[in-house]
């Protein structure tokens, strides 16, 4: 299960010579801002900058809370 809690991904392109070194495919991969591989490989940088967006999708706006007459200044009757 991938960690959702990672709050920055990045793509990193691994050549081949480091492919071998790594025991992976070379091609773009999602990474942790550590390095750690998260999703990969993918074919183009766009395809894992898709995944980046899927993983972190943008945070959903918090509407406004409406105080209303509970939190206005009282009026005193005279």
């Amino acid at each position: 299960m991938l960690d959702m809690t990672t709050k920055e991904l990045q793509s990193r392109y691994v050549k081949p010579e480091e492919a071998l070194r790594l025991g992976v495919v070379s091609g773009w991969y999602t990474t942790k801002i550590s390095g750690t591989f998260v999703t990969g490989p993918h074919a183009t940088q766009a395809e894992a900058t898709l995944k980046i967006k899927e993983l972190n999708p943008p945070p959903v706006p918090v509407a406004k809370r409406n105080m209303g007459a509970a939190h206005s200044t009282p009026v005193v009757a005279k």
